[in-house]
């Protein structure tokens, strides 16, 4: 620890992040940026890594089988674990206290000034540790969902940042911690002019002239309910559906077989390949929907993964900044509406950049 005679080093935030998918790492990478163009220092780890006897690798192992061979599995999952009801209903923190020891040795060897939790289970640990006196420094959670779940939510942290009031407001009742509204997080990249749009668009009109791309999100592991059928829905409509697979090497070679669509693996430029579609059709309500929101495109959301996939998904369209498609029909409808240039479109794209109104990390730096 320093000493008063000790001249000032920098703030230092330790991030709790979780490898599930990309979503939690790239807002983790984000607030760390964020960190260090304030002179700050911050260190991002998995939460899961801090389990023993290889159990995180096995829940990540778990969690990906789950949602892209067996959704219902993990809807089961999703409604014991995750959704609120009435009666008792199982914790997280007895999963959560395996990692005790090695986050609170993390927190003194680096002489953290706050922890940031952006995972539900980092959030359940940091909560249980501040209600029992076992971590001496602030911890506050960057609820990154739309859909506030039960297992994010913990009275011994000491703030919670959300990305809508409605969250806020959700977290307040649920806790009586202070939350504040926040917006979401992405990379300045994604609110400017992208440079690379114009190679995309070229691309696109080299496959198929005069198509309006339609991207398709299937997430960092490639989970998706039916991606070709919804190619083939959308081209047969008149668009360049571009399904965006991820690191799913088996869904990259099913759609790549759709001759009317164009499949891609992983994307390095999304703020370009976001400013040159014209509509993401998106089934998580994760950073990629977030990142469009950020770009101003318009996002549907169809075929929503279950759990909190599907909750986050009605979120958004509750809340306006997205248009919610049950079934082909309105999926085709609600493109019609949303591609081109007009009222309906400009006003859910006012909606959804309204949505980052601020910046997280001055409520953090006031932990």
């Amino acid at each position: 620890m320093r000493t008063p005679a000790e001249p000032p080093r920098p703030r230092r935030t330790l991030i709790v992040s979780a490898g599930m998918g990309a979503g939690h790492d790239t807002v983790a990478a984000e607030l760390a940026r964020r960190a260090g163009a304030r002179g700050g220092e911050a260190l991002v780890i998995d939460v899961l890594r801090l389990l023993p006897y290889g159990l995180g690798g096995g829940l990540r192992r778990g969690y990906q089988a789950a949602v892209r061979h067996a959704p219902w599995v993990y809807a089961g999952i999703y409604g014991a674990f995750l959704r609120g009801g009435a009666g008792p209903r199982p914790s997280g923190v007895p999963l959560a206290r395996l990692a005790a020891g090695r986050l609170t040795e993390l927190v003194e060897r680096w002489d953290a000034d706050a922890v940031v939790s952006v995972f539900h289970l980092a959030a359940q640990l940091t909560g249980d540790l501040r209600a029992r006196g076992r971590l001496r420094v602030p911890s506050a959670v960057f609820l990154l969902d739309f859909a506030v779940h039960r297992q994010w939510l913990h009275p011994g942290n000491d703030r919670y940042l959300c990305l809508t009031d409605d969250a806020s407001a959700r977290v307040r009742r649920a806790l009586g911690t202070p939350a504040v509204t926040t917006g979401p997080v992405v990379a300045p990249a994604f609110l400017a002019p992208a440079p690379g749009a114009g190679a995309w668009r070229q691309r696109f009109a080299r496959r198929a002239p005069g198509r309006p791309a339609v991207l398709l999100s299937a997430g960092a592991w490639g989970a998706a309910a039916r991606p070709q059928e919804t190619a083939r829905l959308l081209a047969g409509a008149g668009y360049l559906p571009v399904v965006l697979c991820g690191r799913n090497a088996r869904l990259l070679a099913r759609v790549s077989a759709v001759p009317s669509a164009l499949a891609l693996d992983w994307v390095a430029d999304m703020p370009g390949l976001l400013a040159a579609a014209h509509a993401l059709v998106d089934n998580a309500a994760g950073q990629t929907a977030v990142q469009a929101l950020a770009a101003g495109l318009p996002v549907i959301g169809h075929r929503p993964l279950p759990g909190h996939g599907a909750e986050g998904v009605r979120h958004m369209a509750r809340l306006g900044v997205s248009r919610l498609a049950p079934d082909g029909p309105g999926l085709l409808r609600a493109l019609a509406d949303l591609t081109n240039p007009g009222p309906e479109r400009a006003a859910q794209v006012t909606r959804g950049r309204e949505l980052f109104r601020g910046d997280a990390m001055d409520c953090l730096t006031e932990l």
